[in-house]
């Protein structure tokens, strides 16, 4: 492993190798199909949720609702059982029932395209507004999730406490070439082979550029 890490390798490889993981990120992504308001819904729908329940929950919900006023017609109560078994599905469903009527109200029924409108929403945080711009947009966007956190201080690539200071970090290393597919990639690569206990490093086709820091035990 050189002084240097080396991200666009580690990119170019990744690029190729995620296509044989059918990690469900690439599901997530193919359902919002560039579509902001569902890329919001269902960045709300998966937290604290598993990918494959989200995915699910999403399918069926999006058969049926697809706009802003297509959710306001349903009570919060009606909008909950459409959205179980996800966690925490009643709390979600007044979250999302609140931000439909704001962009309705407030937006003319357009999911703002700037992070410091998203996070006016309740309950958006950086990480929300930034996958809304980066796959609802296609806006250049630093979108840093726990897979995203983890893996990049494990790859030695930077040096951070949390995900906040982690995006921040990587929008001043990481070239723009790469912002909107790095979450992609190491969201896939930490579903598939880069646990947070026990990772696959053998399997990982990156391994010999990753540093490994704070890696105790790997298989």
């Amino acid at each position: 492993m050189s002084g240097t890490f080396e991200i666009s390798k580690v990119m170019e490889i990744l690029e190729i190798e995620s296509k044989k993981w059918n990690s469900p990120v690439d599901t997530l992504v193919a359902l919002q199909k560039n579509n902001p308001f569902l890329v919001l819904i269902t960045t709300i729908v998966s937290l604290r949720t598993k990918d494959e329940v989200t995915i699910k929950v999403c399918e069926n919900l999006y058969k049926k609702l697809s706009t802003p006023k297509d959710i306001l017609n349903l009570s919060v109560e009606e909008l909950a059982k459409l959205i179980y078994p996800c966690g925490f599905y009643n709390n979600k469903a007044k979250q999302i029932h609140t931000i439909c009527y704001e962009l309705i109200n407030n937006y003319n029924c357009v999911v703002p395209n700037e992070i410091e409108e998203l996070i006016k929403f309740k309950g958006v945080g950086r990480k929300t507004a930034n996958l809304v711009l980066a796959e609802g947009y296609n806006i250049l966007a630093m979108c840093v999730d726990v897979h995203v956190d983890r893996i990049s201080n494990r790859f030695g690539y930077v040096r951070t406490k949390n995900p906040d200071s982690t995006e921040m970090r990587l929008r001043k290393k990481l070239p723009t070439q790469y912002w909107n597919r790095y979450n992609q990639l190491l969201v896939a690569l930490g579903q598939s082979i880069c646990r947070p206990v026990s990772p696959k490093c053998s399997e990982c086709p990156v391994s010999k550029y990753c540093r490994r820091v704070g890696v105790i035990n790997h298989r």
